[in-house]
């Protein structure tokens, strides 16, 4: 397995975490804390904490998303010798004999076109 397929199965494990910790938050501030009765005057359970927790694992979630998109860029530079396409290859030059061409695709000359 490659360097950079270990950077994209991680990329992809962070990225659904990421979006099920974001789900989890409510935009308006009650999320999973107001679930746990955080809504009202009284904090049961340390609901503060839960909210506070959520923050700082979306923050460090997006951090490391974003250094593993950074670090897998640099996987990729790294296997440049290895072109799987000829396409891709500048120095790579096929011609193709005129007999295998199309008669269409053959262009004529002044003789042939008198």
């Amino acid at each position: 397995m490659s360097t950079f397929s270990i950077f994209l199965i991680l990329i992809v494990i962070v990225a659904f975490l990421l979006v099920v910790v974001i789900m989890v938050q409510n935009p308006k501030g009650g999320g999973l804390s107001s679930s746990f009765g955080g809504g009202g005057g009284q904090q049961l359970g340390g609901v503060k904490k839960t909210t506070d927790f959520l923050d700082k694992s979306t923050w460090a979630l997006a951090t490391l998303l974003l250094a593993l998109i950074l670090a897998s860029n640099i996987a990729i530079g790294g296997s440049e010798a290895e072109l799987e396409s000829k396409a891709l290859d500048p120095e790579s030059t096929t011609t193709v004999p005129a007999e295998d061409l199309p008669a269409e695709a053959i262009p004529l000359t002044d003789e042939e076109s008198n």
